[in-house]
C-alpha cells in the first residue's frame, strides 16, 4: 500500500462568499431548512444546529428551551466566523424574550449579530409602516393570546388573530399550503395594513405571492422575515423574487 500526502494547487476558497448564517432550529421543526433553501441566494449559506424542545406547545414548555440555546449556538461552525445567527422560533422568542435569546447566543458567539422571527417581523412591519395587523398561527388560543398581547404591547393594533389549534409542534409542517392560504383569506381583517403568518414550521412561503395578490396588502411570514432581516445584517445587495413584497425590498 502506498500512502501519499498531496498539496492543493489552488488557493482555498471562502465558504459562502456573500455570508454564513447560523440557524438555531427547534428539534421538532420539519420546515425551516426547506424554506430557507428556497429563499436564500446561492452565494449565501446557512448552517443549522437544533435545540431540544418539548411538546405540547405551551408558553411554559417553550421557556424550557432557554438553557439549551447557548450549548446549541456553540455547535454552529466551531472555529469559523459566522456573519449572523438566527434563533428560529416565533413563539419561543415571545416566551423567552428577545434580549434574553441574544444574550444566550452571544455568550458563545460574541459580536455576531443575532436575529429571531419577532425582531425580523417587527422590522418588516416598520418597513411597510403597518400599524394594524391580522395574524394567522398554528397555535392554541392560549398561545395566541400571548402572541397578540406581545404585538399589542409593541404598539400595533391586532385586529384579529386566528390559529389552527395545534399543540404538537411536529405536526405543524403538515398543514397544507392550501389550508394556510384559505385560512389567511378567511381571517384577515379588511382594515389590516398587513398580515403576519407566525411560526417557522408553517409552509407559508409557498403562498405569499398569491395571498398578497388577493389581499392587496403585504403578507409576512416568520421565515420570510428571517431571510430578509438576516440579509440586511449581511448588507446583501440583491433582491429575492417569488416570496412576497418584503424580499423585494433593498437589503442595504
Amino acid at each position: 500500500m502506498k500512502i501519499f500526502n498531496v498539496q492543493h494547487q489552488q488557493p482555498l476558497e471562502r465558504l459562502a462568499p456573500a455570508g454564513r448564517i447560523g440557524v438555531i432550529a427547534l428539534a421538532t421543526d420539519f420546515n425551516i431548512e426547506m424554506d430557507l433553501s428556497r429563499m436564500y441566494p446561492d452565494d449565501v449559506q446557512f448552517f443549522t444546529s437544533r435545540v431540544k424542545n418539548i411538546n405540547p406547545l405551551t408558553i411554559e414548555n417553550l421557556r424550557t428551551m432557554a438553557p439549551g440555546i447557548t450549548e446549541t449556538a456553540a455547535t454552529l461552525l466551531p472555529g469559523t466566523q459566522l456573519d449572523a445567527i438566527m434563533y428560529a422560533c416565533t413563539s419561543g422568542t415571545i416566551a423567552i424574550g428577545v434580549e434574553r435569546i441574544t444574550q444566550l447566543i452571544q455568550q458563545v458567539q460574541p459580536n455576531v449579530p443575532v436575529t429571531n422571527p419577532v425582531t425580523s417581523a417587527l422590522a418588516a412591519f416598520d418597513q411597510f409602516k403597518a400599524k394594524k395587523i391580522s395574524i394567522l398561527t398554528p397555535y392554541t388560543e392560549a398561545v395566541n393570546q400571548e402572541v397578540a398581547d406581545f404585538f399589542s404591547n409593541q404598539g400595533y393594533e391586532v385586529l384579529s388573530i386566528a390559529g389552527f389549534g395545534f399543540e404538537d409542534d411536529t405536526a405543524m409542517t403538515y398543514i397544507t399550503a392550501q389550508d394556510i392560504q384559505d385560512a389567511a383569506l378567511a381571517t384577515c381583517d379588511e382594515e389590516a395594513d398587513l398580515m403576519f403568518i407566525s411560526c417557522t414550521a408553517l409552509r407559508a412561503s409557498l403562498v405569499l405571492d398569491t395571498l398578497e395578490a388577493k389581499l392587496k396588502i403585504p403578507v409576512i411570514s416568520s421565515n420570510q422575515a428571517l431571510t430578509w432581516h438576516s440579509l440586511q445584517l449581511l448588507q446583501y445587495p440583491k433582491r429575492v423574487t417569488g416570496f412576497g413584497r418584503l424580499l423585494l425590498q433593498k437589503h442595504l
